[in-house]
């Protein structure tokens, strides 16, 4: 039986392997009775029942841990080789009030993991999401995203719905990066997400805009540009000497 934390912000756990050790909060481990070896016969399969007894005094919220099983070496006393092992993750909420909060701490629009306004080519573009919870429970939100052009909508895909969701773990991060389809070419694109989280359905809408600007049109722009500024800088001087001629000095010599 281990604990776990958050390894990353990608929803990686990191086992505590140390047996003497717990999670810092929201430890699962401390609230599992101990479990015996079992023996599996060869091809086939056996339950195993895990007993989780939570004391009368634990606060309310979530609690989350690993039940992890590796294999013994009988030719050595059974001690256990644990460079093969296999966990099921166990996540659990105490029932009672808790507090359940997420911020939406970054939402912009990636190509190949670079933030940006404008892309040359439609390759590779995303959206990312990053969702902070202040809450003291594992939260799973969930939502749809939508891509608009000309302010119609030209692709829509859930976001977090599977079974079962990601969650986010208390006091952590978790970000994801949704890929964006159907953008066709040049225009001006709008990305319009809502999340819903908790058990009141709580909301969360954000709103980001990006240019697709192909690699031609944006040599042509240019070069139009500076043939515009060019013709503007000549017609600017020829009508600056028109109004003011230039005028021929004369120069005055005195006999002495």
């Amino acid at each position: 039986m281990n604990d776990f934390v958050s390894a990353d912000e990608k929803g990686t756990p990191a086992l505590i392997l140390d047996d003497s050790q717990f999670a810092p909060s929201h430890s699962l481990k401390r609230f599992m009775e101990p479990l015996a070896d079992v023996t599996i016969p060869a091809r086939q399969a056996k339950a195993v029942t895990v007993t989780i007894t939570v004391p009368n005094e634990a606060r309310p919220g979530g609690y989350f841990g690993a039940i992890r099983f590796a294999p013994s070496t009988p030719d050595n006393g059974g001690q256990v080789n644990l460079s093969a092992s296999v966990a099921s993750l166990v996540l659990m909420t105490v029932p009672g009030k808790t507090t359940q909060k997420l911020d939406l701490t970054d939402f912009s629009i990636q190509q190949n993991g670079k933030s940006g306004s404008y892309f040359i080519d439609a390759q590779n573009i995303e959206a990312f999401i990053r969702l902070f919870s202040s809450s003291d429970v594992q939260i799973g939100p969930f939502g749809k995203i939508s891509l608009l052009k000309s302010e119609k909508v030209i692709y829509e895909t859930d976001f977090n719905n599977k079974n079962p969701r990601d969650m986010i773990l208390p006091e952590s991060a978790r970000r994801w990066e949704v890929p964006l389809d159907k953008i066709n070419g040049f225009g001006h694109y709008t990305v319009k997400a809502v999340f819903t989280y908790g058990q009141t359905n709580q909301t969360i809408e954000a709103t980001r805009s990006f240019w697709v600007i192909p690699k031609e049109i944006l040599i042509v722009g240019i070069a139009g540009g500076l043939l515009v500024t060019g013709v503007g800088i000549g017609v600017w001087v020829f009508v600056r000497n028109r109004r003011h001629p230039y005028r021929r000095s004369r120069i005055h010599f005195n006999r002495q």
